[in-house]
């Protein structure tokens, strides 16, 4: 289980909330006495709150912190099911994906991972947008990652910061940015893509076929949606990381 996943739940149910009341970022921290950086880094996941901090900042939308114990990735199951209820278009709108490659402008890239799935119809959680990059556009990378103020995940820390930006230096190649989190794979060639249309965008994804060969992660979310859904055959524990 990803030491992440708590902070992750808790930043999405914060934006929930908030959202909910009708507040900006700046309005719920002015009720709960704290700086709007404060809830925008609580709710992108970039900060851990400590428990007191968090029950003020909840009180201010008249609600308290409940602690529950449940079997280990249940959490997942109920995202899966959330999402499998709500139509493709409030699923793209619950991402960031749409701020994110308006950002990226004319950077090369394909869509891959979690993303490109869910752009293909799969209810499996995006919570960062999956990009495929070419080593050879990495300085550009790097510029673009500068200009949105982006921190670069420390596994060591289990926090974004205290690391370099650049692909070429250790570290995972996941980022939190000023317009969403945004993951990373650097290849030589970018991978075959089909384009996806919503809307008036389009999309270049690889191909869900694709994503189900290459990454693991997204092929076991795809496993569990289609095990609850044909009711034959159990769950298989996968961490979403």
């Amino acid at each position: 289980m990803p030491t992440s996943r708590l902070v992750t739940i808790i930043g999405r149910t914060l934006r929930r909330q908030r959202e909910l009341h009708q507040l900006t970022q700046q309005e719920l921290a002015e009720l709960a006495e704290v700086s709007q950086a404060t809830i925008a880094r609580i709710e992108r996941g970039d900060r851990v709150p400590s428990i007191p901090l968090l029950e003020r900042i909840l009180a201010a939308l008249d609600s308290q912190l409940a602690v529950t114990v449940e079997p280990l990735d249940a959490h997942l199951d109920a995202r899966i099911d959330e999402l499998a209820g709500q139509p493709l278009v409030e699923r793209i709108d619950g991402t960031s994906l749409d701020r994110t490659v308006r950002s990226l402008g004319d950077l090369p890239y394909v869509l891959t991972g979690a993303t490109a799935a869910l752009l293909q119809g799969a209810p499996v959680p995006a919570e960062a947008t999956e990009i495929a990059l070419r080593w050879a556009d990495s300085a550009r990378f790097t510029n673009w990652l500068a200009d949105v103020y982006a921190q670069r995940w420390n596994a060591r820390w289990q926090r974004f910061g205290y690391l370099r930006l650049e692909p070429e230096e250790p570290g995972e190649h996941r980022w939190s940015t000023s317009v969403g989190e945004i993951r990373a794979t650097m290849c030589d060639a970018l991978p075959e893509a089909i384009e996806v249309r919503h809307g008036e965008r389009s999309y270049r994804v690889v191909p869900l076929a694709q994503v189900e060969i290459t990454d693991t992660g997204t092929a076991a979310l795809l496993h569990r949606y289609r095990a609850s859904q044909s009711g034959g055959g159990e769950r298989r524990p996968v961490s979403a990381g």
